[in-house]
């Protein structure tokens, strides 16, 4: 019995582990080629396995699509719900909160910004689908924060700037690497930098006239 019940957890933990090589080869080809351009014999062969073990786990492009799109976007958007809804936390502290866990995330992902914004441009009506950005920011505390410091700038002007101050490090970062700004080691300590750099920039955005 007890054997049994070995062997089937060895294959459960085959089988998570052969279903995440598929979605990290799917992201990364989706964010190479894009939705489109990508064949399922493409991930096949980046994830090194044979097509028809692709297809036994996932049946179609679109079905691993959807899976590995819903989690790109609930880590990018995981993070940033919670803050912009607690209506406890402070304005002050939900900036270093947001600057600091979105930089560790990207930092662990550095591909997931090129993804998620390669679909957005794409395919907008699917991805606001998926995410009522309208919604959430109607009930957002964190609106009604910025609202209250700054009256006269318009909130989402304020989160295009935070977001970009995070993410665009990110998405340039092949151009600051091959024009040796930066190597591998001092981009990262840079970006580790930015997380207590972003709230001291923000701060005096607000304070501002």
């Amino acid at each position: 019995m007890a054997k049994a019940r070995k062997q089937q957890e060895e294959e459960l933990t085959e089988d998570l582990s052969t279903e995440e090589k598929i979605k990290e080869a799917a992201r990364t080809v989706f964010t190479k080629k894009g939705y489109a351009a990508t064949r399922t014999r493409d991930i096949a062969e980046e994830a090194g396995i044979n097509l028809a073990l692709l297809n036994y786990y996932f049946r179609s492009k679109e079905k691993l699509f959807q899976q590995v799109m819903s989690e790109n976007i609930q880590k990018l958007f995981g993070i940033i719900l919670p803050l912009v809804t607690d209506a406890t936390t402070k304005l002050d502290v939900k900036i270093e909160l947001i600057a600091s866990a979105y930089i560790d995330l990207i930092r662990q992902n550095p591909d997931l910004p090129l993804f998620v914004l390669s679909e957005i441009r794409n395919n907008p009506v699917q991805f606001k689908n998926r995410v009522p950005l309208d919604k959430i920011l109607e009930n957002s505390s964190l609106i009604e924060q910025l609202k209250e410091r700054r009256p006269d700038i318009h909130p989402v002007q304020f989160l295009l700037n935070v977001l970009a101050l995070c993410v665009f490090p990110f998405v340039s970062r092949p151009i600051w690497l091959a024009a040796k700004v930066f190597d591998e080691k001092e981009f990262a300590a840079a970006m580790e930098d930015r997380k207590r750099l972003i709230p001291v920039w923000v701060k005096a955005m607000l304070k501002a006239k």
